[in-house]
């Protein structure tokens, strides 16, 4: 069943309704924030956002302690992985007084197209797809572009590994190689038999790691084999549509005891990316970048123009055909602004 649209009139409707009860969460902030200062407040200390719910947080200090902070008005959106300076309340409770500089961040559009930071100062991206779910490369690059856009190490994660059959494995096979060639670092694992995870625990050493893949993949399962004791709930698929449901309600930052840090993210079923250009796409593709500016003509599409460099590579075998038609895909998902 088609998802029915909403009319102008609803749609302002339901703002208005967001904007109002928004307000009604920044008058009471603001009346415990009013408290908390007006009591007495430790000195200045440096903290990890390891938590995020609406407008407060949860920050670890240097020992490890986890407090519940609010955040001042003037203070921008922190998000988990964020480093701040904060000040303990004597009411169990903290005060969040400045965000210190990101290293990165990973963003995506939000349901009104604005983009918004989901992790920060996260170093590896780590992409999860399975077997079942069936992965779909386009959904892959999309991930890689977004990896590709905010600097940030991608690395290819095939969980559920047992699941590999003879009606699976040719496909699931030839997409592995796709990106082999590509040099993508790549690993293959079990979080349910445990095979390949100690590869995945060095890969995760001493890096703040996300995972990203569309739900029913495992990433929540994955978690609860390198961290025995998080015990994140984890969702079957569903037997109606094939597709993983939501599990992950918030992003939270985990420590691994040898070493680095792990952001388990909500899922997501498809990553947008309407806040790139189509120069920003090309650029995720890395085996286009020597061919670039090679075309007979500037404005070259990548379609049928004769004298275009990417289709006699692809010819000459040098870009596989289902690169190709994915970035053929994804740049026609670009808004209009971008042609």
């Amino acid at each position: 069943m088609s998802k029915r649209q909403l009319s102008r009139r609803q749609n302002w409707r339901i703002g208005k309704i967001q904007e109002e009860r928004a307000a009604r969460a920044a008058k009471r902030e603001e009346r415990m924030l009013d408290e908390l200062e007006g009591g007495d407040l430790g000195p200045e200390q440096h903290g990890l956002v390891i938590a995020h719910f609406g407008v407060q947080v949860d920050v670890e200090d240097g020992d490890g302690q986890i407090c519940r902070c609010h955040l001042r008005a003037n203070l921008p959106t922190l998000v988990t992985g964020d480093r701040v300076v904060w000040r303990a309340g004597n009411q169990g409770q903290g005060v969040i007084v400045a965000q210190l500089p990101r290293s990165s961040e990973l963003c995506r559009p939000d349901s009104r197209g604005q983009l918004k930071p989901v992790a920060a100062n996260v170093d590896q991206i780590v992409i999860v797809f399975a077997p079942l779910p069936q992965p779909h490369a386009n959904l892959i690059d999309r991930y890689l572009i977004a990896a590709e856009h905010a600097g940030i190490r991608p690395l290819l994660l095939l969980n559920k590994a047992d699941l590999l059959d003879e009606d699976n494995a040719a496909f699931i096979d030839s997409l592995l190689t796709t990106y082999r060639q590509l040099d993508y670092p790549l690993l293959e694992v079990s979080a349910h038999e445990g095979a390949g995870m100690d590869q995945l625990r060095a890969a995760l050493d001493d890096r703040i790691s996300v995972f990203v893949g569309q739900s029913g993949v495992g990433k929540s399962s994955l978690v609860n084999s390198l961290l025995p004791g998080v015990d994140l709930k984890v969702g079957a698929l569903s037997e109606l549509t094939g597709k993983g449901t939501h599990t992950t309600t918030t992003a939270r930052l985990f420590h691994f005891p040898e070493g680095g840090d792990l952001i388990d993210s909500p899922g997501i079923r498809e990553f947008g990316l309407g806040h790139v250009s189509r120069d920003d796409v090309e650029a995720g593709f890395i085996e286009f970048r020597e061919l670039l500016g090679r075309c007979r003509f500037r404005d070259c599409r990548h379609d049928r123009e004769p004298g275009c460099a990417l289709l006699q590579a692809l010819e000459e075998g040098r870009i596989q055909p289902q690169r190709l038609a994915s970035y053929r895909h994804i740049i026609a998902s670009l808004p209009e602004r971008e042609y």
